[in-house]
């Protein structure tokens, strides 16, 4: 490989549409940066490159195949669905991810969900620009229950790195944790406790659903589960999309078996316009940009840059795939 090498950046456009420099990526090579890459574009656009970055743009087996220049594959995200690992190893190519670098940003997207779901922000302010508090008799009015967190119960789904923080906020505002994990655990922190995966969803006042996605957790909400909670109760999803059966979470949003639902991310993105969920009860959906703050996506730049000078050092680091 050559002392600077090629670079294809297949759909940058998310992490930085103009907002940040790619200066330092094109500091350790000739770099070619697309905003976006459409299936039909990938071959041509990455002939030649050692590296491929990648964030939700496919690479599987027959792409990889058919780039025999190809050595390094880094994922400009944490999920790294989109490489076919298989075919990864067997040409012993590393591929990375960058963790950790939206852990904050989740967190205060959980919350923001939470906290529009109980105390109707969005809603109240537009009910004041539409003349209701000019006209209405008394000092204030809510015509939708204000719901108090503290005391509440939280359900997390899956106790990584996110998982973790979302019960530290909890806790600040006064809630009790129940936790699900694949690997129980015993916490000796104060209301914090693990349960199984039925108790999580019967006794959580909210549940919010932070672990991977991989074939046991697809699906893990259901109809069965969704029956087991509480008429009063809260869903969030900032995971991953197919986590939630979204045919049997509008069926219970429509029919009030549940109380509301913060989903950041669906199954298919962007969703299909008759997405049950899109015109679901009491159900509130943002596109995706719970990683999306300008700091976390800043530290997401800085990885992706750094882990490319790992590989070039013969030390990479972040890899998510057994290529040795």
């Amino acid at each position: 490989m050559t002392d600077k090498p090629k670079i294809v950046v297949l759909d940058g456009y998310t992490l930085n549409p103009g907002d940040q420099s790619w200066e330092e990526l094109k500091s350790i090579g000739e770099c070619e940066i697309h905003d976006r890459t459409s299936p039909d574009e990938v071959l041509s656009r990455s002939g030649g490159a050692p590296i491929l970055l990648t964030n939700k743009t496919i690479l599987d087996r027959n792409i990889i195949e058919a780039l025999p220049d190809l050595r390094y594959i880094g994922v400009m995200a944490t999920g790294y669905n989109v490489v076919d690992f298989e075919a990864a190893n067997e040409r012993r190519i590393p591929v990375t991810n960058v963790p950790e670098y939206a852990t904050e940003s989740v967190v205060q997207m959980v919350f923001a969900l939470l906290l529009e779901m109980t105390q109707h922000v969005g809603h109240h302010s537009e009910t004041v620009r539409n003349g209701q508090w000019a006209a209405s008799p008394d000092f204030c009015y809510w015509d939708k229950p204000l719901i108090e967190l503290s005391g509440l119960t939280i359900g997390i789904v899956g106790y990584g790195r996110i998982g973790r923080a979302v019960a530290e906020v909890a806790l600040a505002f006064g809630m009790k944790v129940l936790v699900y994990d694949i690997e129980p655990a015993i916490s000796f922190e104060k209301n914090i406790t693990f349960v199984d995966p039925d108790d999580v969803f019967e006794k959580s006042d909210i549940v919010s659903l932070h672990c991977p996605l991989t074939s046991e957790s697809q699906g893990i909400v259901n109809a069965k589960q969704l029956a087991l909670m509480k008429r009063t109760a809260f869903l969030i999803n900032t995971g991953r999309g197919p986590l939630v059966n979204e045919h049997d979470l509008a069926e219970a949003l429509n029919s009030e078996k549940i109380a509301g639902a913060g989903l950041d991310v669906l199954s298919v993105e962007p969703p299909c316009p008759d997405n049950p969920l899109i015109n679901a009860k009491n159900c509130f959906i943002t596109p995706h940009i719970a990683w999306a703050t300008l700091e976390a996506r800043k530290r997401l730049m800085k990885v992706v840059v750094e882990n490319i000078r790992a590989f070039l050092s013969s030390e990479p680091v972040n890899v998510v795939n057994d290529f040795r």
